[in-house]
């Protein structure tokens, strides 16, 4: 393994996130006395502030230079973001999800999103304001700010689930999207903000033939031409940011109660998502064959960047360093080692529930990034 490459100094860092950690029990029971009316609004947030301030120290004291909230004020990684849209509506959507597991399959019946009118953004922001707290209480690292890509706003429900009289074209739909989003994109600039990701997962089901199918049939969307409707959107959404803004995108293929939803390489989607869509880097989930082999890495533009998401969530059994090694020798076979980084293959908590293991084994897999990183990269 070589240890010539330079360490990198701007992010996406060598050993990096994705960002949700394990909710710590304090915030789980107040944010449950909060649901009841038993707690108030500030005294919630007080309780999210202070369960923050305590992951961020973990994550600076691991050795990381990034650093995250962890989602801690979120139910979900997606919906908190884009319920408060104006004229979003969150509701029952009806519908059964498949997830799969080393035990079995599990059905689950998520929220699902209808855009009742014209899309807005609401005048004190989104998470604006939580973004400029996690700024305030990191020292060390660099603070990343997470939200959902904009194709989880259209993805769901397709055309149904936008109001046809607010938006009989779709073209206006995608641009009052974009907009919105190029909005609190600026919004974070102003707090300071250096390092956002976008959690863009649908790129990644796309790559599983059944959902590719059930694209098509439930929301009438061709699943072959949806990818570079997604680069535009997100080239769109982008587009303002300041060049001293790293923009990141982050693919998996579901991850719920250490639960996954969709299989497939990246093959389908690679020339679009490296050379179509203006960012950074890449977080490839990469923790077992469902992600398919490297050969995709090869369509890697240089001056890009791609986090290689060998260390799962999922499950606390940690991975050995050899084996992280050796799958990095092979990713470099398909794209230069100087443009590979490493990072657990998703958060440890996209919902509030969080994932099947504990705090103790989610540090150890965070130390572990951060010291193969040391020893591949130097």
């Amino acid at each position: 393994m070589s240890t010539t490459v330079t360490p990198r100094s701007a992010p996406p860092f060598r050993a990096d996130i994705v960002g949700s950690f394990l909710r710590p029990p304090s915030l789980l029971a107040a944010r449950e006395k909060w649901k009841r009316n038993e707690l108030s609004s500030e005294e919630l947030r007080a309780a999210e502030d202070q369960a923050i301030r305590d992951v961020v120290k973990m994550q600076e004291e691991v050795g990381l230079e990034v650093a995250t909230d962890g989602e801690f004020r979120r139910e979900l990684w997606h919906m908190d973001f884009l319920a408060k849209f104006a004229n979003v509506t969150v509701v029952d959507a009806g519908i059964k999800i498949r997830f799969h597991s080393e035990e079995g399959d599990i059905d689950f019946a998520p929220p699902g999103i209808r855009v009742t009118g014209k899309l807005a953004r609401p005048a004190e922001g989104i998470f604006v304001k939580d973004f400029a707290f996690l700024k305030s209480v990191t020292t060390k690292a660099m603070p990343k700010q997470t939200i959902p890509s904009p194709s989880n706003m259209h993805f769901r429900g397709g055309r149904a689930a936008i109001d046809s009289e607010a938006y009989p074209d779709m073209e206006q739909f995608y641009d009052d999207l974009a907009r919105v989003y190029r909005e609190e994109i600026a919004g974070f600039a102003q707090a300071g903000c250096r390092y956002l990701q976008l959690d863009e997962v649908n790129l990644a089901y796309l790559c599983d033939p059944k959902i590719a199918a059930e694209v098509r049939s439930t929301i009438g969307e061709d699943p072959a031409t949806l990818p570079r409707t997604y680069a535009k959107l997100i080239n769109a959404a982008i587009a303002s940011r300041p060049k001293e803004m790293t923009v990141c995108i982050h693919l998996c293929r579901g991850n719920a109660y250490s639960t996954w939803m969709a299989e497939g390489g990246y093959d389908p989607i690679a020339e679009v998502l490296f050379n179509e869509i203006d960012v950074d880097g890449f977080f490839l989930e990469y923790d077992t064959p469902r992600a398919g082999d490297f050969r995709p890495l090869r369509f890697l533009p240089k001056g890009k960047i791609v986090v290689l998401g060998l260390v799962t969530t999922k499950k606390g059994a940690l991975e050995t360093k050899d084996e992280l090694k050796r799958r990095i020798d092979e990713a470099a076979k398909f794209a230069p080692l100087e443009q590979l980084a490493l990072s657990p293959q998703c958060g440890f908590a996209s919902g509030a529930a969080g994932n099947k293991l504990s705090v103790d084994e989610e540090i150890a897999k965070l130390r572990l990034i951060v010291d193969v990183a040391h020893e591949v990269w130097g």
